[in-house]
């Protein structure tokens, strides 16, 4: 009998122990939750108007669009409506360009803005890339290491552009129209040296 006591102050001592716990972790918690920012919390510029930049803008900024694409996806901020806009635009050229067809329509505007080639160039570069990888951003040659819509070799190469060439379909089509225009001037002349050696 003298046992029993015993078990009743220890029983009563952890519970004891286990309600403090408890309340500590309650009143962290709750301290925490003041202390950080919350998204309730955030200071969001009101915005009644959002001025767009006119389509023709839109698609002659490329390096202003994958700059300010690349700030967001690291964090950084978007200071106005006109920046979001061309983000937003971006992200729906890049969303788009995932399927064979999307991609072939972001570059054929591509080509258009930023090179000023016509449509027989544009048939060059889809017989050349249809070869290359079928417009599969994900496409990769596990004998050789090239890999995307362009098959670049190695395919660090892109990095040029932006560095996420793994996953975003624009920043490959960007850098193949890139490379064909730096080493061949054209589509057509790239496909030739295709047809010749295998390879371009």
């Amino acid at each position: 009998m003298r046992r029993l006591p015993g078990r009743l102050f220890s029983n009563s001592k952890r519970i004891l122990t286990l309600t403090v716990t408890a309340w500590v972790s309650v009143v962290s918690l709750i301290f925490l939750a003041t202390v950080q920012p919350s998204a309730y919390a955030l200071d969001f510029p009101m915005a009644t108007h959002i001025a767009l930049p006119d389509s023709q803008s839109l698609t002659t900024a490329p390096s202003l669009t994958v700059a300010l694409y690349s700030q967001l996806q690291t964090g950084g901020a978007i200071s106005s409506s006109n920046e979001l806009a061309l983000v937003s635009f971006a992200s729906a050229q890049t969303e788009a360009a995932r399927t064979s067809v999307g991609a072939q329509g972001v570059a054929k505007a591509i080509m258009a803005t930023d090179y000023k080639w016509g449509t027989s160039q544009f048939g060059c570069l889809k017989t050349l890339w249809d070869r290359e990888s079928h417009w599969n951003y994900k496409s990769h040659n596990y004998n050789s290491g090239a890999h995307g819509i362009a098959q670049a070799l190695p395919a660090i190469k892109m990095e040029t552009i932006a560095l996420d060439w793994r996953t975003n379909p624009v920043t490959q089509i960007r850098w193949g129209l890139a490379y064909i225009n730096s080493r061949y001037h054209s589509p057509c002349k790239a496909l030739s040296k295709f047809r010749w050696s295998g390879y371009y």
